[in-house]
């Protein structure tokens, strides 16, 4: 048995009950909410998992707590939601979200991406060989990377680029491999969309590596991590 608690905040009764059937099959624990006005006060007695978190809410709304929990907890947050706009995805995710799922969806694709996000999370880290430390460091389960033993001040999307490329590190990833790690709904967005991110992430690296360029682009391909 997996026997953890997933916390359920939705407010359509008969779909909060069905997805906490479908999580109690696969062995978690969930617990329901159908308001948004309790939701940081259970998050901050701890104990949860995974939170399942409905976008639109009475009392209050899912964005808003999202953001408010990530001021104090790092527990892994999927956001559902019926509004499907660009501006939504992208705004939920950088709040901190780890994921993003839009109404109707399936149950059982539910239930795997809170089994990927929580194999994710809770992986070992990598021991790392003797000798100097590396000069970038990432923490997966903490969404947290240094530079020299300095924190990045990284976006979610912005921390999943870094991971994706430092998974294979000295290997060049293309755009549309990096677009799949940074968002998993299968959105429409441009390749632009990975340069941007790029820029950015560029720029944060080089504030606290001056001189030294980690992220290479590589000409009508892609980018790759040397570093």
């Amino acid at each position: 048995m997996v026997d953890e608690r997933i916390l359920i905040v939705e407010d359509e009764p008969k779909l909060a009950s069905l997805l906490a059937d479908y999580l109690r099959a696969a062995g978690y624990q969930p617990q329901v909410l159908h308001e948004g006005t309790e939701v940081v006060a259970r998050v901050q007695a701890g104990g949860y998992a995974l939170i399942l978190l409905d976008l639109m809410l009475p009392g209050a709304d899912g964005l808003d707590i999202c953001r408010e929990i990530r001021r104090f907890s790092e527990v892994p947050i999927m956001m559902i939601t019926a509004r499907v706009e660009e501006i939504d995805r992208l705004l939920g995710l950088e709040l901190g979200a780890d994921d993003y799922i839009c109404k109707p969806f399936s149950p059982r694709e539910v239930v795997a991406r809170v089994r990927g996000i929580l194999r994710r999370v809770q992986a070992p880290a990598p021991a790392e060989p003797a000798g100097e430390p590396p000069i970038l460091q990432i923490d997966e389960a903490a969404y947290r990377a240094t530079v020299n033993g300095r924190p990045v001040p990284l976006t979610p999307v912005e921390f999943r680029l870094l991971a994706a490329l430092a998974t294979y590190p000295g290997r060049v990833l293309s755009r549309e491999q990096l677009l799949d790690r940074l968002y998993t709904d299968h959105r429409v967005v441009t390749d632009r969309t990975v340069d941007s991110h790029v820029k950015n992430l560029r720029r944060k690296l080089a504030h606290l590596e001056p001189g030294r360029e980690l992220v290479h682009s590589v000409y009508g391909v892609g980018y790759k991590l040397e570093p």
